[in-house]
């Protein structure tokens, strides 16, 4: 079972960085292999809205589609998301974002998963940490063209 966290300081608020995490419809955009995402729906729970989105994964010959519940903490500056069909045993991510008394923020990202094939859950762990970087490279980037260098 592939798992993956880091902590990173960005010159960005957490609001900044939460809300582009959070905006799950735009993955295809800036995230490498996410070939497509739906939002299906948000909706408020009190003080967490939960998205149901799906996502389409395609590597090489590789497609796959799954469908995640995502909470959104606005308060507490978390977003987690949970699987819950598609080609995994389980899928389990966590981004927490803390603004700094200097100044940007603190984001903290965890994941967790299992893929069902046995094949790609191989493949998966050989290039496990590179995705893993890439993916949260791609995160920075793209909060760079968003907001600026150093925009906190």
């Amino acid at each position: 079972m592939p798992a993956h966290s880091e902590t990173r300081k960005l010159p960005y608020s957490a609001q900044q960085m939460y809300d582009l995490v959070g905006d799950v419809a735009r993955y295809p955009e800036f995230i490498p292999w996410i070939a497509a995402s739906r939002v299906r729906s948000v909706t408020p729970e009190g003080d967490y809205a939960v998205m149901l989105a799906d996502l389409v994964v395609g590597f090489k010959m590789f497609r796959e589609r799954f469908l995640s519940r995502v909470t959104l903490w606005e308060d507490e500056q978390k977003i987690d998301t949970e699987y819950i069909e598609g080609p995994f045993h389980h899928l389990l991510s966590t981004w927490q974002f803390r603004d700094l008394p200097e100044g940007g923020c603190e984001v903290a990202f965890q994941v967790d998963f299992e893929f069902k094939n046995r094949i790609l859950q191989g493949a998966a762990g050989l290039f496990f940490m590179e995705a893993m970087q890439r993916i949260v490279r791609a995160f920075e980037t793209r909060a760079e063209a968003l907001y600026g260098k150093g925009a906190a």
